[in-house]
């Protein structure tokens, strides 16, 4: 499994937006010089996460990019699922194979002696708890909480010095 290079570009963009010592904005042209990356390219994620209302757009000349909710508001699973869509890490392919039989039919109450509920693949189940976890992982981590540890690290370096 392995996240496309525009999961990173929009976390970075929407840590840049929080970070701006502005209040204000930040056009496409320095968001996509700092990231280095094209400004369409940037521009098609950027409108990803406004059409979700990560970002909001400022119109103008001067125009730009801002939070459209506070940065802790903002969580690294939201980004992957606007980016990535809200797909399903695994899927058990093989739910007609002998040894999925062999695995349910072991895991399985018998209701009669003959019969037998069929219970999901069991490898599934293992995958589908990772998965789980992962996403727990991501829903506590936000845009704010990497600025804040950022902030923590550069304190700690200054006081080292």
């Amino acid at each position: 499994m392995q996240f496309s290079k525009s999961t990173d570009y929009a976390l970075h963009a929407l840590i840049h937006l929080a970070h701006s010592d502005r209040q204000n904005h930040v056009g496409i042209k320095e968001l996509s010089a700092m990231l280095g990356v094209s400004e369409s390219y940037l521009s098609k994620i950027m409108s990803k996460l406004r059409q979700d209302g990560i970002v909001r757009a400022v119109p103008g000349v001067n125009g730009g990019y801002e939070l459209a909710r506070p940065a802790g508001e903002i969580t690294f699973l939201d980004v992957i699922h606007v980016i990535e869509g809200r797909q399903q890490l695994f899927e058990c392919s093989n739910l007609n194979s002998q040894q999925h039989r062999l695995l349910s039919e072991e895991s399985t109450v018998r209701q009669d002696h003959d019969e037998h509920k069929h219970g999901e693949c069991l490898v599934k189940k293992v995958m589908d708890g990772a998965e789980q976890h992962l996403y727990q992982y991501l829903r506590e981590h936000t845009i704010q909480s990497v600025l804040n540890a950022a902030n923590k690290d550069c304190s700690y370096a200054k006081d080292k010095k």
